[in-house]
């Protein structure tokens, strides 16, 4: 019996580490002017941003149906193998808890896990997970490892334009105007399975200067073992920031990518995220 991988398309993970470590990616999906578009299968990261800067209305996106979950934890455990599914925060998306129901139903035995992360700081947990269940490990170590990982990681935000989380509800319209009128920039965290508000400022300086005292205090870190710096369409301030990482903390991997439909819908064009987990 083996312990068997599935997360979501929200995970940030190159082809090489997929096929390595046997991953199983549930697709999300998005509507965009009414056409509907599977994550990472009909439409590209880079399609999807410009997609969406051409389209009349803000995209939808939705989580996988419960059937596509049952579907393949059902094919997964049918040699009598578990699952371990680890998904993206229940606070902006409602994956998990499809996966949960799905469990639920399924004839095999099926472990679900909220991350309280997404994107590169959720491929932390996944990585470290499917490395443990190719090594032998059981369900217990593996997901006391999870936890230990999800308490190491950081994740903060930076957003540009605060047009999307507008339109998406997240924020209010009148505060939204005040904040494109005074060319506001904010910076968000991800921190106990929620999005909040660390600082604002006025223009470009403001995340700047954020970034490099988050870079100083990385230096303070003892053991940073993975760097990952995600961006919608902003690869230039991605790789930016990356050179100013990369000199503070030379040893440690870091990967820069584009960020997922469902984070880029929320942020719009030009917000990053950096992430890092320790030891």
């Amino acid at each position: 019996m083996t312990i068997k991988i599935v997360t979501d398309s929200s995970v940030q993970l190159t082809p090489e580490e997929i096929e390595k470590y046997q991953i199983h990616i549930i697709p999300l999906t998005i509507m965009i002017d009414g056409t509907v578009y599977i994550d990472g299968e009909t439409i590209t990261r880079e399609e999807f941003m410009t997609k969406m800067a051409q389209a009349s209305a803000l995209p939808k996106t939705s989580q996988p149906a419960i059937g596509t979950f049952l579907e393949l934890f059902d094919d997964l455990t049918k040699d009598g193998s578990e699952v371990l599914a680890l998904h993206m925060l229940e606070a902006i998306s409602g994956t998990v808890n499809s996966a949960r129901q799905a469990a639920e139903l399924s004839q095999g035995k099926v472990t679900v896990w909220d991350s309280d992360f997404t994107d590169r700081a959720l491929s932390f947990q996944v990585i470290e997970a499917a490395k443990m269940a190719q090594a032998g490990a059981d369900m217990d170590a593996i997901l006391a490892k999870m936890a230990e990982v999800r308490d190491h990681t950081r994740l903060v935000m930076g957003v540009s334009n605060l047009d999307n989380l507008v339109k998406g509800g997240r924020i209010s319209k009148v505060s939204g105007l005040l904040s494109s009128l005074l060319n506001i920039k904010v910076i968000l965290q991800v921190k106990d399975g929620q999005l909040t508000a660390l600082q604002k400022g006025r223009g470009m300086k403001t995340l700047n200067k954020f970034v490099d005292g988050f870079v100083e205090d990385m230096k303070k870190e003892a053991h940073i073992l993975a760097v990952g710096i995600s961006h919608a369409d902003g690869l230039e301030m991605a790789e930016q920031y990356g050179a100013l990482i990369k000199a503070a903390v030379p040893d440690v991997p870091i990967l820069i990518r584009p960020t997922d439909p469902v984070i880029a819908t929320h942020t719009g064009a030009g917000a990053f995220a950096i992430m890092y987990y320790t030891a």
